[in-house]
């Protein structure tokens, strides 16, 4: 089943850009001449959703590291398509588990990308520190990972879009200082398909559209694709007829998980609230929304 399947009628178009996008864009570009390298991290559920197309001109010229975060949650074997396909581009990339991820691949990386420039510094009788920036959309992790590379938490963390309003400095070692920045979404999400994935994950706000549409559609999503962990999650009791789907799709999982309101009406709020909850929680496994392309194809 390929992305088409994410893309369902809607009520309105997904679009999200306040006020503090713009801010956080020119606080972005502000700092950039201050900066040696910029990791930049995505979510490697939706690697080619996650990843800011503005940001490629913002960077021109830094040594630059993709970083597909939340490896934990996404399938393995999908994680190695997209890291190869980056890399045919001649972009450097890896993975990042963030709960068995270590700090030390990312610093050796680091290094490595700019001991050219280390080493020159160094014939000059200076010892360089080299600055990183983290950048990435908002809500895709950039203030975990930089904990887990200090060690300690110094970088405030949040489960929703925004937490990150300014730019922290982090001294990892005394050469290596990193830059945790608000997250970055670009003006226009004009593919659907990728402002739905963005929202499945939590990386868009819920005012971006009504949660028990977009809870909906994650559940057609999941039921076309990820058949039996949907079923067995949510208790959903299929009758053989017609594939269920819309709110009846949404009023089985309240019914299969009882949540029910007075009078056995289904509690469609908090079973929309409670689908998403466990989506992004990693609660149905390991999933990719957005499948690699294939080999030679462009990521």
């Amino acid at each position: 089943m390929n992305d088409e399947t994410m893309l369902r009628a809607q009520d309105r178009k997904i679009n999200w850009y306040p006020g503090h996008m713009a801010r956080a864009k020119r606080l972005l570009a502000e700092q950039l001449s201050r900066v040696d390298a910029v990791v930049e991290l995505c979510d490697a559920r939706i690697p080619r959703a996650s990843r800011n197309p503005d940001l490629g001109k913002l960077i021109a010229g830094k040594w630059h590291l993709l970083v597909l975060g939340k490896a934990d949650l996404a399938e393995e074997a999908q994680t190695r398509a997209w890291l190869a396909a980056y890399r045919a581009q001649g972009i450097e990339a890896m993975s990042f588990d963030s709960v068995r991820g270590r700090a030390k691949d990312v610093v050796a990386r680091v290094e490595r990308l700019t001991q050219d420039m280390v080493e020159r510094m160094a014939q000059r009788g200076v010892r360089k520190t080299v600055r990183v920036m983290i950048v990435g959309v908002p809500n895709v992790g950039k203030s975990t990972f930089t904990n887990r590379i200090n060690g300690s938490t110094i970088a405030r963390t949040g489960d929703r879009p925004g937490v990150t309003r300014s730019n922290q400095w982090v001294r990892i070692t005394p050469y290596l200082e990193l830059l945790d920045t608000p997250g970055l979404l670009w003006p226009n999400l004009e593919d659907q398909r990728d402002a739905q994935a963005l929202a499945f994950v939590g990386t868009i706000g819920e005012q971006a559209m009504d949660q028990q549409l977009l809870a909906i559609h994650l559940l057609e999503w999941l039921m076309a694709n990820k058949h039996d962990a949907a079923v067995a999650r949510f208790r959903i009791r299929e009758t053989g007829g017609e594939p269920l789907a819309g709110l009846a799709l949404l009023e089985a999982v309240c019914r299969g998980r009882g949540w029910l309101l007075p009078g056995g009406v289904c509690d469609t709020d908090r079973g929309a609230a409670v689908v998403l909850d466990e989506f992004r929680a990693g609660k149905l496994g390991r999933v990719t929304l957005q499948r690699a392309p294939a080999a030679g194809g462009n990521a």
